[in-house]
């Protein structure tokens, strides 16, 4: 929906490429976590090595932090729903309509949601593959939207690739320590999740810069959603016309099954910190959300907020900081309670 690195004008895809490098070392962290204790989600892990007191009240950060994304999720759907199809509809029932449906996926929990995007990934990868083959096709593109490179320098590149671009998208793979739990182990894992990482990082480095190449980074950067106009742009022998029907459809999908992911890692956190059960924790934290969804009355409110807040200081607390504090917690626990068990062990060779 929105045009990263937007500071770095038509070097974006450079400061993409650079915040994709980071993320991968920050997926490969919570990788690390979850093997070091398979068995465990984030919030078990969290209650299991920092104590139960401790473990809640991070575990509970968390989940307001999933919480709080689900609900941004929310509203770009309800806003890019009035931009495109039901203007005249009021965005507060497009957003109650999109979250029943959301919760009831997410009433069938983690491995239902996550199957269904297996079925619903070919429709997306050609939905892609036809806008970027239109965008290509109709001599959209200008190749010298990308020149000068590194006009001013890596630093303007840097600023806007950290923390800005690793926060959103790259460092919200945190929240697959939720559902890396559910997911079975074959020798090819964690190859096979940091190619798909990688290939994903790139198709979004293409499509953002496809933005500047079309729109050029003047325009691309004060677009509310570049890409979008991007579409709209798209006229091919007078016959595909209107192609934001396509946009509008791919990403419905998009944010639809990133809103219900981040919905179960809410609901997942309520129930180990409360120990009620999932489905009861459902409809209230769909309502916490969908009123969540309102904190900024306006939207360039809401894309201030979301831009020099939560990108900045929110997302790196959660994606960094708690992710690091609690592997090396880990291994901590991990050595002292190794070194208990040779001391016992000696203790009884001795007895012995």
């Amino acid at each position: 929906m929105f045009l990263l690195g937007a500071d770095a004008k038509q070097d974006a895809w450079i400061a993409m490429l650079i915040s994709a490098i980071l993320g991968l070392f920050l997926l490969v962290l919570y990788l690390w976590i979850h093997h070091l204790d398979k068995g465990r989600d984030l919030f078990e892990l969290l209650q299991y090595y920092m104590g139960t007191i401790l473990g809640r009240v991070v575990g509970f950060l968390f989940t307001c932090y999933f919480m709080y994304e689900t609900s941004r999720n929310l509203r770009d759907l309800g806003e890019l729903t009035v931009l495109t199809l039901l203007n005249k509809t009021p965005i507060a029932v497009i957003m109650l309509i999109a979250i029943l449906v959301v919760g009831n996926s997410v009433w069938y929990g983690a491995e239902v949601l996550l199957r269904t995007g297996t079925i619903l990934l070919p429709i997306v990868l050609f939905g892609y593959i036809v806008l970027i083959l239109l965008i290509t096709s109709t001599g959209l593109l200008h190749l010298e939207n990308m020149e000068p490179i590194l006009e001013n320098g890596i630093k303007p590149v840097w600023n806007a690739a950290f923390p800005e671009i690793v926060s959103f998208p790259f460092g919200q793979t945190v929240l697959f320590l939720i559902f890396f739990k559910v997911s079975k182990h074959p020798s090819t894992f964690n190859k096979a999740l940091i190619v798909t990482y990688c290939i994903v990082a790139v198709m979004l480095t293409v499509i953002n810069q496809l933005n500047i190449l079309v729109l050029g980074p003047s325009i691309a950067a004060n677009s509310t959603h570049p890409l979008l106009q991007t579409v709209q742009l798209i006229q091919f022998a007078q016959v595909l016309e209107r192609m934001d029907a396509i946009f509008s459809l791919i990403l419905f999908l998009g944010l639809g099954m990133k809103m219900a992911a981040f919905f179960i890692g809410t609901v997942t956190g309520l129930t180990r910190i409360t120990s009620i059960k999932y489905k009861k924790l459902i409809i209230p934290a769909g309502i916490a959300i969908y009123v969540l969804s309102f904190l900024s009355p306006r939207y360039t409110e809401y894309i201030w907020l979301g831009l020099n807040v939560s990108v900045k200081w929110i997302s790196p607390f959660f994606q960094i900081l708690l992710p690091v504090l609690l592997v090396t917690v880990m291994l901590l626990r991990k050595k002292k309670r190794g070194q208990a068990s040779q001391k016992t062990g000696g203790e009884r060779s001795n007895r012995i």
